[in-house]
């Protein structure tokens, strides 16, 4: 007859293996089986909002719009006249007064190029709050991708926890029981360690993610709030031939071509520089010793020389062909790094669709006849340990995948904009 401690013993370790049974059902159920974290819900849409709204890079840079109005105000002002007086003979009885209105003409041209320089100006300032955006709309993403990513993980290390806890347990009943060496329970009590040091390191990674996100969106998140949750599916990318069709319609190669014109309304510019301006002069001069007032006219104008301009000339030429050359390299980078982020999009979905497909069901599958096998003696808690380091380890790389296809996408629409709207 057995004995009152193993009679104990057994009984314990039936209670544990129940216990490992309903805890491997539930991490089978999947990560979203499991619940949210109590908190409010931030979206996706709600932090580009706030981040349109509240960022302050984006705010510094809505201001460029207004800059560059006033700087095409002023450009297409005409000089201020002058007024002058001039004294000949400081005494009284002699002396000659001279007042003067000159009036500054300007000649070839010059007005008209001022302002196509600042309507130029004011165009790119235009773009470059588009691709601001663009920008910021991909950081965003990013940030509330990455917050979602470190969420799934601590969500996972959370359950490898839960998992370990209940092996140590098991291992515990079944050295009671006599049914296993200490060894195996040394064992259980390295892994728990291994995923508490995981776990810690999640929530930091967690607090991180969610610092950044914060950052971008230029306002600090709640204590309790958590991003939702990234859906099943995998959002499409369009082809690479009707991206590529699509180049010249970037903010980024759009900038780079007007920024070519900028630089060849700045030649227009200094060439109508070397035009020297006219000024017209009309005055009274009196004289005290003859008692006559008489009026003056003339004209003034600098005799280019030596000074032609000719430097700054040169130079506006030279930032004209340096401007087609960068612009020409644009398109280079944008042409690779398109086809380069296409080809890791392919990749990490493909991962993806292997996961969800093969790979997930058939790490579940282990851990589910790991766990029925250990039940009936079959199988000893090694097994059931290796079938779940598995699982483990499978939904780990599925987070990265999608992690790297999410990243892919985003680097796709910080050139291109938000492609759900795009044509």
């Amino acid at each position: 007859m057995p004995g009152l401690r193993e009679l104990t013993a057994r009984s314990r370790l039936k209670k544990t293996r129940r216990v490992v049974s309903a805890t491997c059902f539930l991490w089978l159920a999947g990560p979203g089986f499991a619940a949210d974290l109590p908190g409010s819900t931030l979206t996706l849409d709600q932090a580009l909002q706030t981040a349109f709204a509240g960022n302050p890079d984006l705010a510094a840079a809505q201001w460029e719009i207004g800059i560059a109005q006033g700087d095409r105000q002023q450009a297409g002002l005409i000089p201020n006249p002058e007024v002058s007086w001039e004294a000949e003979d400081t005494r009284r009885d002699s002396r000659t007064t001279t007042v003067m209105l000159s009036q500054p003409i300007e000649l070839g041209g010059k007005r008209g190029a001022r302002i196509e320089v600042a309507s130029r100006a004011q165009d790119a300032a235009g773009i470059e709050l588009e691709r601001q955006r663009n920008a910021l709309r991909a950081d965003v993403i990013q940030a509330f991708t990455g917050a979602q990513t470190a969420q799934q993980r601590l969500r996972l290390s959370r359950q490898s926890l839960q998992l370990a806890e209940q092996g140590v347990r098991v291992a515990q009943g079944r050295i009671e029981a006599g049914k296993s060496s200490p060894v195996e329970g040394t064992r259980a009590q390295v892994q728990l360690s291994e995923v508490r040091l995981e776990l810690s390191r999640s929530e930091r990674d967690q607090s991180n993610a969610y610092q950044q996100l914060a950052q971008v969106m230029g306002s600090p998140l709640p204590t309790s709030v958590n991003v939702q949750a990234a859906p099943q599916g995998m959002p499409a990318v369009p082809p690479p031939t009707r991206l590529l069709e699509r180049l010249n319609e970037t903010a980024e190669l759009r900038l780079a071509k007007l920024q070519i014109d900028q630089r060849e309304a700045s030649l227009g510019l200094e060439k109508a520089q070397r035009m020297p301006d006219l000024t017209v002069s009309v005055g009274s001069q009196y004289s005290e010793t003859e008692r006559e007032r008489v009026n003056v006219v003339g004209l003034s104008m600098p005799i280019p020389l030596f000074n032609r301009n000719q430097g700054n000339v040169l130079a506006a030429a030279r930032r004209a062909d340096q401007a087609r050359d960068l612009r020409n390299a644009t398109e280079l980078r944008l042409r690779t790094e398109i086809q380069t982020t296409l080809e890791q999009w392919q990749t990490a979905n493909g991962e993806v669709k292997a996961f969800n497909q093969t790979i997930l069901p058939a790490a579940q599958s282990a851990v589910d006849s790991a766990t029925r096998g250990f039940e009936m003696g079959k199988f000893g808690f090694l097994d059931v340990l290796d079938a779940q380091r598995t699982l483990i380890s499978a939904r780990t790389q599925y987070i990265q995948a999608v992690a790297e296809a999410t990243d892919a996408r985003v680097r796709i629409e910080r050139i291109f904009g938000d492609l759900a709207v795009s044509p």
